[in-house]
């Protein structure tokens, strides 16, 4: 959890905050005249007043365009960057609190970190880069480990190679999974796959997609890309300037944006892409003259949350569907006419 999470940049800033510009700060409400009176004292705010909180197994997507804060907001939970103040809570311990001795502990025990930079050192094998971050802890079962987290990402039988004889995508893969070795509960990932080219970085978002759902992590995952978004996360943040201007469920996002920043953001994405079953179905609840429970039950069915797209051979296959909620409950029913009536209603409101 965050809480109100500041990071400033400037010459003397730190000594400047913890005087008496840091109660001046605390006596300004408006976040906007905060900003501005940091400025004009040559303190650039690159984080400002970060606000959320991430349910444990929930994958939590910040985004942005370059330059927004969302990598100085992802160091700064891990406290690679220090906050200038705020709070990052984690299990209910506040990380700013700890030593750095016992940083590092929490760290190494409970934080899986992810960079664009593979950061691989070139003089161990694959086994001994997956093995380091356990050997650290001395772990006797340092290499046993290494080599489940290596056959995981789908490198068994590369455990002797140098990193210079992988490509691109096997030395993140690497990364992955050295991060993943002491089976963290919080697992940072900073812009992943942006050095890949477009069909490994394809093919490692489907990995990564399969890992989530092994694994059920916590996840803070960095990205530019909305679409790369709309594939990996439950919920995301856009960043403007240091701020979050906007947190939800990629439809949310899409269907319903805050502001004309976040509308510039969403208005190329597809809707097929984001809207789910039970964004066009047709609600038997609220229908005067529901159908016969038997009728419905002799149906296929599809999950309410399945997204169009990704149902459309299933939508093919069968010429109706019973859409069933969490509890295997149907809640409504579905055709390929009630989906391009949807898309099309949804086409007209964005319009």
């Amino acid at each position: 959890q965050c809480k109100n999470l500041w990071r400033c940049f400037g010459t003397g800033h730190e000594r400047a905050l913890k005087s008496a510009l840091k109660s001046t700060l605390d006596a300004v409400e408006d976040t906007e005249e905060r900003c501005k009176f940091l400025r004009q004292r040559s303190i650039f705010p690159a984080v400002v007043e970060a606000n959320f909180s991430v349910p444990r197994g929930e994958t939590f997507v910040v985004m942005g365009l370059s330059g927004c804060g969302k990598s100085t907001l992802a160091r700064c939970l891990s406290r690679l960057i220090e906050p200038s103040w705020g709070a990052v809570l984690l299990e209910g311990e506040d990380l700013l609190k700890l030593s750095p001795e016992a940083l590092v502990e929490k760290r190494r025990a409970t934080m899986g970190m992810v960079f664009q930079n593979f950061g691989l050192m070139p003089h161990m094998t694959v086994l001994d880069n997956v093995a380091f971050p356990l050997q650290l802890q001395k772990r006797p079962d340092a290499h046993e480990r290494a080599r489940r987290m290596i056959a995981l990402v789908g490198l068994e039988g590369r455990e002797r190679d140098f990193p210079r004889r992988l490509s691109g995508g096997q030395q993140q893969r690497v990364g992955i999974a050295r991060s993943l070795a002491a089976d963290p509960q919080l697992w940072l990932l900073d812009e992943p796959f942006s050095a890949l080219d477009p069909l490994i970085r394809h093919q490692m978002q489907n990995e990564f997609m399969q890992l989530k759902t092994k694994l059920n992590k916590t996840i803070i995952f960095i990205t530019h890309d909305f679409l790369e978004a709309l594939r990996v996360g439950d919920r995301v943040a856009i960043m403007k300037e240091g701020r979050i201007v906007q947190i939800g469920s990629p439809a949310d996002l899409v269907l319903k944006p805050r502001n004309d920043y976040v509308r510039q953001f969403v208005r190329d994405v597809p809707r097929i892409r984001v809207l789910a079953m039970r964004d066009v179905m047709t609600d038997i609840r609220t229908n005067k003259q529901p159908p016969n429970p038997s009728d419905l039950e002799a149906l296929p069915s599809i999950e309410a949350n399945a997204i169009i797209e990704d149902s459309l051979p299933t939508l093919a296959a069968a010429p109706r569907l019973a859409v069933r909620d969490e509890q295997a409950q149907i809640i409504g029913t579905v055709d390929s006419q009630t989906v391009i009536s949807g898309l099309a209603k949804y086409h007209d409101q964005a319009s």
